[in-house]
């Protein structure tokens, strides 16, 4: 079994960004520190960098997540970018979604431990939850998959006029230029390139903004949202 690590002390810029819920984010750093490493969400050469790579390069997220908004994570694993987003942002309701029991064990507890109470825990894959979650105004997503197949899984969930903020490294620019066809076959209708948390990380993370019109996902996908509010809610046996 992987051994657990310390986590590292916080950069002073943690307490700036995490606010009142600094102690929760320590907090979660600790979990991921721990049980994060030795139940295989995250390797062990991630803890020395956790604060950069990880806590603070998700919660900068917030700066470009409109306010008092619904928000679902696909993919959410290890709770990242969702639990940094809402323990940044207590007005936002969020959701995290990830298909695995190990993962979803272990949001279930980091959501009741440390008190967040605007987030829920759902267990599926995008596909599957398709017309049993409400539309959302944003759809967030990192390290997930490449950027055409993410927003095939991602774009179907959105509300009319909603949008993808997908946290994506170096090759941004060039993965939004691969999938320009198959993004505008979802019925996507603008994207951009930006960069958050300038006074935060070095170097600032890279969100790939994909917003949609009125059909998010297309007219193959609005029949299949139509097809499963049709059916209604099914319970997981």
């Amino acid at each position: 079994m992987t051994e657990a690590a310390e986590l590292p002390p916080a950069p002073p810029e943690a307490r700036d960004v995490f606010g009142d819920r600094f102690p929760e984010a320590v907090r979660y750093g600790e979990l991921l520190a721990d049980v994060g490493v030795t139940r295989g969400l995250i390797g062990p050469r991630e803890v020395p960098r956790l604060w950069e790579r990880h806590l603070l390069n998700c919660a900068v997220l917030s700066e470009v997540v409109p306010e008092k908004v619904t928000v679902c994570d696909v993919g959410s694993g290890a709770g990242l970018p969702g639990i940094p987003l809402a323990l940044t942002r207590p007005d936002l309701q969020i959701t995290l979604l990830e298909p695995l029991l190990r993962r979803t064990n272990f949001l279930r507890e980091v959501v009741e431990l440390l008190g967040l109470d605007h987030v829920t825990v759902v267990r599926g894959r995008a596909e599957e939850v398709l017309g049993k979650l409400p539309p959302m105004h944003v759809v967030t997503a990192r390290a997930v998959a490449p950027l055409d197949r993410l927003a095939g899984w991602g774009v179907p969930l959105l509300r009319p006029y909603g949008e993808m903020l997908l946290l994506k490294g170096d090759t941004a620019e060039e993965e939004l230029k691969q999938a320009r066809a198959a993004l505008s076959k979802l019925g996507v209708v603008g994207t951009s390139v930006l960069h958050v948390g300038e006074d935060v990380v070095d170097p600032p993370s890279t969100v790939v903004r994909v917003e949609v019109g009125e059909s998010p996902g297309g007219v193959r996908f609005a029949a299949k949202r139509a097809k499963a509010a049709r059916r209604g809610p099914r319970r997981r046996p």
